[in-house]
C-alpha cells in the first residue's frame, strides 16, 4: 500500500511540474507584453518598460524565469509594477495588471464561494444520479427504465450553460422561487448562504446527475450479472442486502473515479454558474481576467485549478485502492 501511495504522489508531482512549466512558458512567450500591459505608453517610456522586464526577469532564460516564479510562490519575491516595486509575500503569484493588487490577495477570498458551489453541486449529483441509476437498473427493460434513460438523455443533450440560464430565468427571475443573485458568507449566515446557493446547486447538479444515472445503471447491471451476485441470491439473501452490500460496492468503483475527476473540475472553477448567478468565485474571476488580459491572474487561476484537479485525482486513486485492493499492485 505504501508503495502505491508513493507512486501516485510522485506521478502527481511530475504532472504538476509539467503543468507549471507550460503555464509559465505560455505566460512568457504569449502575444501580450507584460511590461507594456503594466505600464503602457506614453505613461512609461521604452526604457522604463525595459526596466520592468528586467525587474520581472523577463530578459532571463525561461528556466531562470520558472525558478524565480516558483520560488516566489514558496518564499515570496520583489516585483516591479509600473513605476513602483512591491514586496510580494508567499504565496506570490504576481501583481494584477489591472488593479495593481497582489494576485493572491485578489483570488484567495474567491476560493470559498467556488468550494461552496462545487461541494453542494457534487452532493446533489450523487444524491440524484446514483439513486435514479439504481432504480433504473433494478427495473431493466421496463417502461420505468426507458423513461429514466430517456429523460437523462434529454437533459444531457441540452447545453450546460443553456440549462443553467433557463433555470435562472424561470425559477429565479420569472417565478421568484429562488433568489436571483448574490452570495452570502457561511460564517455570516449559514441559512442565507445555503438559500442563495440552492438553485446553483440544483442546476449544476441536475445537468451532471443525468450522466451519473446512466453510469450507475450500467455499472449496476454489470454487477448483477456477476457470479457472486447470483450465488448470493441463490443463498436466499434479501434483495436489499444483495443490492446495497454486494452489487452497489462493485458498481460504485468506476463512479468514484469519474466523480473525482468531475469534482476536481468543479473546484477548478464553475465559470458559467458563477457568471449567471453572480457568485464571486475563481471561475468568475478567471473570466474577468481573460476579458481584461490580466495575465498574472490567468496564470495563477490556471495553476491553482490544475493543482486542484491533480490533487482530486490522487485522492480518487487512494480511495479507489480502498474500494478495490487489486489496484494497489498496479
Amino acid at each position: 500500500m505504501l508503495g502505491f501511495v508513493v507512486r501516485r504522489l510522485i506521478s502527481a508531482l511530475l504532472v504538476l511540474f509539467a503543468v507549471s512549466v507550460a503555464v509559465v512558458a505560455i505566460f512568457t512567450y504569449g502575444p501580450s507584453d507584460p511590461a507594456r500591459a503594466m505600464c503602457p505608453e506614453p505613461k512609461c517610456s521604452v526604457q522604463r518598460q525595459d526596466a520592468i522586464r528586467e525587474a520581472l526577469n523577463l530578459d532571463q532564460p525561461i528556466h531562470e524565469q520558472y525558478i524565480d516564479y516558483m520560488t516566489g510562490i514558496v518564499s515570496g519575491r520583489e516585483i516591479a509594477a509600473g513605476t513602483e516595486a512591491y514586496e510580494c509575500d508567499a504565496p506570490c503569484f504576481g501583481v494584477s495588471f489591472i488593479y495593481r493588487t497582489m494576485v493572491w490577495d485578489d483570488i484567495k477570498d474567491r476560493i470559498g464561494p467556488t468550494v461552496s458551489v462545487a461541494i453542494g453541486a457534487g452532493v446533489t449529483i450523487l444524491l440524484i444520479g446514483v439513486p435514479i441509476g439504481m432504480f433504473a437498473a433494478r427495473r431493466r427493460g421496463t417502461m420505468a427504465d426507458k423513461a429514466v434513460i430517456g429523460s437523462t438523455l434529454v437533459i444531457e443533450s441540452i447545453p450546460y450553460y443553456l440549462f443553467v440560464l433557463l433555470a435562472f430565468l424561470y425559477l429565479a427571475v420569472s417565478f421568484g422561487i429562488f433568489p436571483q443573485k448574490g452570495y452570502h458568507s457561511f460564517t455570516d449566515s449559514p441559512v442565507q448562504w445555503a438559500w442563495a446557493l440552492v438553485l446553483p446547486w440544483l442546476a449544476l447538479g441536475m445537468v451532471n446527475a443525468s450522466k451519473y444515472a446512466r453510469f450507475t445503471r450500467g455499472s449496476m447491471i454489470e454487477a448483477f450479472n456477476e457470479d457472486y451476485i447470483r450465488t448470493a441470491k441463490s443463498k436466499g439473501l434479501k434483495e436489499s442486502k444483495v443490492v446495497y452490500k454486494h452489487a452497489l460496492r462493485a458498481a460504485v468503483v468506476p463512479i468514484v473515479t469519474i466523480f473525482g475527476i468531475d469534482f476536481g473540475a468543479l473546484l477548478g472553477g464553475t465559470i458559467f454558474t458563477e457568471k449567471i448567478f453572480d457568485i464571486p468565485g475563481l471561475g468568475l474571476r478567471s473570466l474577468e481576467a481573460v476579458t481584461q488580459s490580466d495575465l498574472p491572474v490567468i496564470q495563477a487561476t490556471t495553476l491553482i485549478s490544475a493543482a486542484v484537479v491533480i490533487a482530486a485525482n490522487v485522492v480518487v486513486d487512494l480511495f479507489y485502492s480502498v474500494l478495490d485492493p487489486r489496484v494497489r499492485v498496479t
